[in-house]
């Protein structure tokens, strides 16, 4: 007998990616709706429309603190933690204290860390450049990096007339974990249209031969919820079936 729809609606909860914002996931939410699942996409402290709170004090702290808290304050529960590139780095944190909301963690062409990393630990190439950037700017932000060259024109100007520079200290920050790796299942999506200098390519090897892991690939680059958010939806559907 077939189930009830209301039993197979999943909320996917959103850490997104830096310089962005939830704004950059408005072609997921239809999408979400219409496969009977919910999109919550917060966006950090300094950044979208919450970039008037920007301060050099903000860190990969700040930004766990941002999505536990409306973990707690929109009482959510089962949780599908989706991390999109540096939201990996929060994700993977709010995992660890909010384990007993998240029934699943995805990272999405996304950085997986252990414990104890930043996320310039697993991008040692972009330490130095990314420092003298923040130091040419206003000494604590990053201006933000250019949308993957496939991006379509009109996403592009939609993309670059939103996205603001990123706090410098959350590439930064160690990553504490209390309990050591995640114990939920965890799904990895890698996004195999890759610039030069290819960052997540380590993470695809490293969940592809690593235990307790799902492995998918999607024909896109790096933002599919911008590029290609069907295929995108496809294969969150996949995962949470």
């Amino acid at each position: 007998m077939e189930t009830p729809m209301t039993a197979r609606v999943k909320t996917f909860l959103l850490c997104h990616g830096a310089w962005s914002g939830g704004w950059a996931w408005k072609k997921m939410h239809p999408l979400m709706a219409q496969a009977g699942h919910r999109l919550v996409a917060p966006t950090y402290t300094g950044l979208g429309e919450r970039s008037h709170l920007a301060n050099p004090a903000i860190d990969l702290e700040t930004h766990i603190q941002d999505i536990l808290n409306v973990i707690a304050f929109e009482d959510l529960r089962d949780i599908v933690l989706l991390g999109h590139s540096y939201g990996g780095m929060v994700a993977t944190g709010v995992a660890d204290r909010a384990r007993e909301r998240v029934t699943q963690l995805i990272y999405l062409d996304a950085f997986v860390p252990r414990d104890g990393q930043s996320l310039f630990d697993l991008n040692e190439s972009g330490r130095e450049p990314m420092h003298k950037a923040a130091a040419a700017a206003d000494g604590y932000r990053i201006p933000p990096n250019p949308p993957p060259s496939d991006t379509p024109q009109a996403d592009l100007d939609w993309l670059n007339a939103r996205r603001v520079a990123m706090p410098v200290k959350c590439f930064e920050t160690k990553l504490k974990l209390g309990h050591g790796e995640p114990a939920m299942p965890r799904s990895y999506i890698y996004c195999t249209r890759t610039p030069p200098g290819d960052v997540f390519g380590q993470f695809a090897k490293r969940t592809k031969s690593e235990e307790g892991w799902r492995y998918f690939e999607l024909d896109a680059s790096h933002a599919p919820n911008v590029t290609a958010p069907e295929a995108l939806m496809g294969v969150l559907n996949e995962i949470v079936a």
